[in-house]
């Protein structure tokens, strides 16, 4: 009897831990998210370096154990942009543009922007990138692998792989680009909204062509705008800056790798330098991994970032002297974020905020400036609603404000969306005619409606496509998989009877 109660007891207890263990495993996966980060999985290189529970933090005077455990997630990325040679030699008897009848060549080649002639020599760039995940998931910024033709990417142990553009922001100035490896060392997201002035930072990188290299600092500052990104058409307004300042040393080359904090957990993705003569010189930038969870996130699972707006504009008027206060028509005495101007299609308005409120709290964190404006309210998404605080003549209020895309709806943008914003019917072109025109293939323009084409080039109806940011289309297949990926693109192509090779330079940021 007593052998039957010990198997009975022993019985129990095995089936309860297969139950709590097949019960994790479900949560970890359903928590999953498209950076391929388990909640719970731990990668073998924070086990090797004894940071495997996430408590143990390493010794403030001795970074030996999150600089071993950080190096080989950290790789270095370099980037090649194919030479382009453009083709004008135009014979006399011909015109040598659709449009020469109605304008001079002369006069074309100002407004026409599209006939260049020579060769564009071959461009290359590295810099570093973070490793994310398992498979082979790498962010970096968008300026170290923007307009590339060749990604190739050198882990630390020297292996090289060449890598694809997922998906790509300029505001943002983030990218995420993938090899195909699996097994692969990564680095496990921290909590930027916990960081403190003051503490210990490294950053890890690739600079100025050298091997890995790890420096420390400490935080100086968060929360920085620096007025450095823009979207592709050069808009300060839509560019995303909430920098963590800190003064470990980052070079050039240093762009996309990694701050860590002494758990050896990815903080930030250094970005950017304070520097006169383009080195180091005292302050580096990095971008809070918060900021960068949710970017990747969105990328990899829709190719754009689904980005929530206020509907705001804001003026900092504790920034302001009572000069510029009176010349800009904030009242004297006033501190605190101004609201300028609030859009009549945006979640703001509907909630009742409006000009000359005061922005006190968002999600009751108090807010003190634009760049905690911005590092929060970029990691929301059309839909979310959040309780925002403001004065107006000295009474505080409290609204829940539902925040809406840049178009003013509620809407899930898609990469497939990108080709329609061209604003144009296109065909592909059959073979019979490629071959009649001396080409092995391409889209033709139809009908130029409203849209980019219309907005932004001279382009005219019948212009056939060649290639876009030097990459050969011959259906619209291949054009959507090359537009649906970028968000500035060069087309080139010819108008048919017409010699000469045009470009146009078209932007697809949203307004």
């Amino acid at each position: 009897m007593k052998w039957k109660q010990i198997l009975l007891t022993i019985s129990i207890s095995t089936v309860t831990t297969l139950g709590v263990i097949l019960a994790h495993t479900a949560i970890t996966k359903k928590n999953n998210t498209y950076a391929g980060q388990l909640n719970g999985f731990v990668p073998s290189n924070y086990k090797y370096a004894g940071l495997a529970d996430n408590t143990t933090s390493g010794n403030l005077l001795d970074f030996t154990v999150p600089a071993k455990l950080a190096s080989p997630t950290v790789v270095h990325i370099k980037t090649k942009t194919n030479a382009k040679q453009i083709n004008n030699n135009l014979p006399k008897n011909q015109p040598s543009n659709p449009f020469s009848d109605i304008f001079g060549d002369d006069m074309m080649e100002q407004f026409f922007g599209g006939r260049r002639q020579g060769i564009i020599p071959e461009q290359k760039a590295s810099g570093s990138g973070v490793i994310i995940s398992d498979d082979g998931y790498i962010v970096t910024n968008n300026h170290v692998v923007e307009n590339a033709d060749e990604i190739t990417v050198t882990l630390s142990n020297k292996k090289n792989y060449k890598a694809k553009v997922i998906g790509t922001d300029a505001s943002y100035d983030l990218s995420v680009i993938k090899i195909e490896a699996a097994g692969l060392p990564f680095l496990l997201y921290g909590n930027s909204d916990e960081l403190k002035i003051g503490q210990w930072v490294l950053a890890i990188g690739y600079p100025l062509n050298l091997e890995t290299t790890v420096t420390a600092g400490i935080i100086s500052a968060k929360a920085r705008t620096l007025g450095l990104n823009k979207d592709k058409k050069g808009n300060i307004n839509t560019g995303v800056e909430s920098f963590i300042q800190t003064d470990a040393a980052v070079n050039m080359g240093n762009s996309g790798g990694a701050l860590i904090n002494t758990n050896g957990e990815l903080i930030g993705i250094n970005s950017a330098i304070a520097s006169p003569t383009g080195y180091y010189s005292g302050y580096s930038y990095a971008i809070p991994v918060n900021i960068v969870k949710k970017v990747i996130d969105d990328l990899i699972k829709f190719g754009t970032v689904q980005r929530g707006f206020l509907g705001i504009t804001f003026i900092n008027a504790s920034d302001l002297n009572e000069a510029e206060k009176k010349r800009l028509s904030i009242p004297t005495g006033l501190e605190g974020i101004y609201i300028s101007d609030v859009f009549k299609d945006g979640g703001a308005y509907e909630a009742g905020i409006r000009k000359g409120d005061v922005l006190k709290k968002i999600s009751d964190k108090e807010i003190t400036s634009g760049g905690e404006i911005e590092g929060y309210i970029s990691r929301l998404k059309p839909g979310d609603k959040i309780p925002v605080t403001y004065t107006r003549n000295g009474k505080e209020n409290t609204t829940l404000v539902t925040l809406k895309n840049k178009a003013g709806n509620y809407e899930i943008v898609k990469t497939e969306e990108t080709l329609e914003k061209l604003g144009a019917d296109f065909s592909t072109m059959d073979s019979k005619k490629a071959k009649d025109y001396g080409v092995t293939g391409g889209v033709i323009v139809k009908k130029i409606n409203e849209g980019a084409l219309n907005d932004q080039t001279r382009m005219k109806d019948g212009f056939i496509i060649l290639k876009i940011n030097d990459k050969e289309i011959k259906s619209i297949d291949e054009m959507k998989a090359v537009v649906g990926k970028n968000k500035n693109i060069t087309i080139t192509g010819f108008y048919p009877g017409y010699d000469g090779i045009y470009e146009y330079p078209i932007s697809l940021e949203e307004e």
